[in-house]
């Protein structure tokens, strides 16, 4: 499996296993640093980048618009922020009048509604006041195509890829022990070893956090000395897709927002908060007789991140949500506004659009 030593646990793999053994033999040189090919394109251009790990795009940012944090700097807009939608039973405290959402298979065309009433979040109903009450919890809410044999795969193999990526997803970004700070071991198994400048940004990553190697981009973690998540439930809504790529690999794109509600870490806090995170993630399923990989490991070839209040250019290599008091000390005027809960935009676009500046949510 490389390094981690996750199983490979069933008979598609150990094909895999075999196919591998097989092809590296005449395998070619291990594969080229596609997702760090943001840094050599930062050195080259002196206008604004294209988002890969959105946060490190441009200088002063840590990720444009939300991931830039899209903080809520005026009382207003922290009241905003802290609101629309309504409590479709969380821990059965929402009286469950509104019905989940079904499943997104694909973009959506325009953001969620917004409710005229402010609904603050509270112990009891973390995700009241936001679209995320209608949403999935977990694994859930992240949605999975039909698979077909693609590329180098059997249908079986893609639906096991799909599972496997799914996989990643949760343990990057759902782990408990990951949200609290841990390494997320489980995760990076997943990742191919043989990709060396993707084993480099992970290697400075934990040890050495910076603008350009940020875990953020890749995994959530929560400054547990300063914030804790209230309850068990974190809100996802997110579709995985899939195409035959480079070298009849299957490349599989994941585009998954996360909702994690908070209070402070002190005995006896009770004022909500949630921060948004939302990913895209391009990983690759390669032939093993035509690239140098583990069986049961992707590489990846992109990964981008836009956050709502997680921290704006603070790069500790931990999500740092802010409450209102906080935000309501800063200075207004942190760029355009805009909706974390807007799956309509690519995060590119969102990046695009948002410059070097950090963004401002109109509700959390």
């Amino acid at each position: 499996m490389g390094k981690g030593g996750a199983s490979i646990p069933d008979e598609e793999w150990e094909r895999f296993l075999r196919e591998a053994e097989a092809g590296t033999q005449g395998a070619p040189e291990e594969p080229s640093a596609r997702a760090r090919m943001v840094t050599r394109r930062l050195q080259e251009e002196t206008g604004r980048p294209e988002g890969w790990r959105t946060h490190q795009l441009a200088p002063r940012r840590r990720g444009k618009g939300w991931y830039a944090v899209g903080l809520l700097v005026t009382v207003g807009l922290l009241i905003v922020a802290l609101d629309p939608g309504r409590m479709a039973g969380w821990f059965g405290g929402g009286g469950g009048e509104s019905p989940p959402l079904a499943a997104e298979s694909e973009r959506p065309d325009k953001p969620p509604a917004t409710q005229a009433a402010i609904q603050l979040p509270t112990l009891e109903e973390p995700f009241k006041g936001s679209p995320a009450v209608r949403w999935d919890d977990g694994t859930s809410g992240i949605s999975l195509p039909a698979a077909r044999a693609t590329g180098w795969m059997s249908k079986k193999q893609v639906a096991h890829a799909l599972d496997r990526t799914r996989d990643f997803l949760a343990a990057s970004s759902l782990d408990r022990g990951v949200l609290r700070g841990e390494r997320p071991t489980k995760a990076i198994a997943l990742i191919n070893p043989h990709q060396q400048d993707v084993q480099d940004y992970l290697a400075a990553a934990f040890s050495a956090p910076s603008r350009e190697n940020d875990p953020l981009l890749l995994f959530s973690r929560l400054a547990t000395t300063k914030v804790r998540l209230v309850g068990n439930v974190v809100k996802t809504r997110g579709r995985i897709t899939y195409r035959e790529g480079k070298r009849g690999a299957v490349e599989v794109t994941t585009d998954v927002t996360y909702v994690y509600p908070v209070v402070r870490a002190a005995p006896g806090s009770d004022e909500v908060a949630r921060t948004i995170v939302r990913r895209e993630v391009v990983m690759s399923w390669d032939d093993p007789a035509k690239v140098v990989i583990e069986p049961g490991t992707f590489s990846l070839v992109s990964y981008k991140v836009d956050t709502t209040n997680g921290g704006c250019d603070d790069f500790t290599g931990y999500l740092t949500p802010e409450f209102i008091a906080e935000r309501a000390a800063k200075d207004s005027g942190h760029g355009p506004e805009v909706d974390p809960y807007d799956r309509s935009t690519s995060v590119d676009t969102l990046m695009q659009e948002s410059g070097d500046k950090c963004r401002t949510a109109t509700r959390s």
